[in-house]
């Protein structure tokens, strides 16, 4: 039997946005601006560094700012490359905002669902990115509220995010909310710890870990059309 939820909260990048794309574009912009030949191991490098520095983040050992700086000075510096890396930082984040592509079935999903849910997005990606891209998105006209972590203070999972984005949201009943998101442990873990329902969005089909409250788990976006109304 499906079930309505009052608010749907959905993570951006990797759930809705095709980051992959948009971030391998960005980082051919970036190489290009440094006199470097674009190799497919620099950017397995970047993502290397970036993926240990978002944990982070996420544990609120770095903030927004240290991070979009950092990655790229361990970036040059593994190139053994001189370079600005606030410069090539602030290339990246431009180009980064101005792509919006959308992962197959993202429009038509939200869309649908307008009709009968509110619509937020609640991210940890940073401001500059996540506001730019929506506006350049096609899904702009469906969302109600956009939830940042740098704007807010606090990063998913952290109990203090779930609770900005709630008050963002006019405090609705945690029965009343579902959070859709390919990270367990940001969009997952965090949803279960607050107490809404989840669902996993897990394209890849890999292994559903145990101890993970997962109220629902989708291999497609169109597959949450039939377990909500």
């Amino acid at each position: 039997m499906k079930k309505h939820y009052d608010w749907l909260w959905f993570d951006a990048d990797g759930t809705l946005f095709n980051f992959n794309r948009a971030e391998e574009l960005a980082l051919k912009q970036v190489f290009q601006r440094i006199n470097v030949p674009f190799q497919d191991e620099y950017a397995s490098l970047y993502k290397e560094i970036n993926q240990q520095l978002w944990h982070a983040l996420e544990k609120q050992e770095i903030t927004p700012a240290v991070l979009q700086v950092r990655r790229f000075e361990l970036l040059l510096q593994a190139l053994h490359v001189e370079y600005s890396a606030s410069q090539l930082s602030d290339e990246f984040l431009r180009q980064l905002a101005v792509c919006g592509d959308l992962l197959e079935g993202a429009f038509e999903l939200l869309k649908a669902l307008s009709g009968s849910s509110q619509i937020a997005i609640v991210t940890n990606g940073l401001q500059a990115v996540q506001r730019g891209r929506l506006a350049h998105s096609e899904l702009r006209d469906f969302v109600a509220e956009l939830i940042i972590s740098e704007e807010v203070g606090a990063a998913k999972p952290k109990t203090e995010f779930f609770e900005a984005a709630s008050a963002r949201t006019g405090n609705p009943p945690k029965s009343a909310v579902l959070i859709i998101g390919d990270s367990l442990s940001a969009d997952i873990q965090g949803g279960a710890n607050y107490g809404i329902e989840t669902c996993w969005y897990n394209p890849q089909g890999e292994s559903r870990p145990a101890g993970v409250h997962i109220t629902y788990e989708i291999r497609h976006l169109r597959d949450l059309l039939n377990l909500i109304e």
